[in-house]
């Protein structure tokens, strides 16, 4: 187990992090408290970091999955973490070299859009999907986190 900072300084754009309340999973016949485990442990990929600010701490944000309807997307699901969090993260899996990241910015915000087994799906990806800013990344080996000097003062 690593901490929130571990992740925020450390884990790749599209590393796929698990997190926890710490607590043990209660038995199925427990509807509600089941829920609310659920609700705290999850797993979700690493898709933006944000510094501190004077309004904010910094944080990182976990996509925890899309819900469609008739083939459309209706809702995302998002998290957002603390840095400082005292909750127990874990990187489960790391973009593989030679993925593709299909990301946007604007300023010193990066959010990956999608991660794509190669370039190919990431260009038919992208031809479909339509964000200002848009670009393709190719994960290198070793895959350094580069964290921007605003970033890295927030660390």
């Amino acid at each position: 187990m690593h901490s929130a900072r571990h992740v925020y300084e450390s884990a790749p754009l599209g590393s796929l992090i698990a997190y926890s309340s710490g607590e043990p999973r209660p038995p199925e016949r427990f509807k509600l408290k089941l829920r609310a485990w659920e609700g705290e442990n999850g797993t979700g990929r690493l898709v933006e970091r944000q510094p501190a600010s004077d309004t904010s701490p910094a944080y990182f944000t976990l996509h925890l999955g899309d819900f469609e309807s008739e083939g459309v997307i209706v809702m995302v699901v998002r998290r957002l973490f603390n840095a400082d969090s005292q909750k127990p993260f874990e990187i489960v899996e790391v973009p593989k070299p030679g993925m593709v990241r299909v990301l946007t910015g604007h300023g010193t915000r990066e959010e990956l859009r999608f991660l794509a087994r190669d370039m190919e799906q990431a260009e038919r990806w992208m031809a479909d999907n339509h964000y200002s800013g848009m670009r393709a990344e190719i994960v290198l080996d070793p895959d350094p986190v580069v964290l921007s000097p605003t970033l890295a003062r927030a660390a």
